[in-house]
């Protein structure tokens, strides 16, 4: 498989889990809190807005990928790794604050690898 094949089908991976974490919050927040840890959470406002959230970032990555880019999607990334390990820092996150955050930071790294892969298989240098 190409290296741009190989590219856009993990952005096409980080984007169905950024989608189906997204519908998840939308469509069954009280589920889908409760399953991370939180418990249900009242108005079920903020859980549907992030879940909007992640439908926005779902998009922006397949957006950017059309374009062989990944800028957006890493540095999406490389902040919710920050604001996720910040978070288990301070104490008292339940278990799946951790684990998305590990998840988010493989992500971001597994997106660079790919990218610079493609790039080199472009004959394109690295930025």
């Amino acid at each position: 498989m190409r290296a741009e094949t190989q590219l856009r089908a993990f952005v096409s991976l980080v984007a169905a889990h950024s989608l189906a974490i997204g519908i998840g919050l939308v469509a069954i927040p009280d589920f889908a809190t409760t399953f991370a840890g939180f418990g249900p959470v009242r108005p079920l406002f903020f859980a549907r807005q992030a879940g909007a959230f992640h439908l926005v970032l779902a998009t922006g990555y397949l957006l950017d990928a059309r374009r062989g880019a990944v800028g957006f999607l890493v540095a999406a990334k490389l902040l919710a790794f920050v604001f996720l390990g910040w978070a288990v820092l301070g104490g008292g996150a339940p278990w799946s604050v951790a684990f998305s955050g590990a998840a988010d930071g493989l992500m971001g790294v597994g997106a660079l690898w790919f990218e610079r892969r493609a790039r080199r298989s472009r004959g394109t240098p690295a930025s």
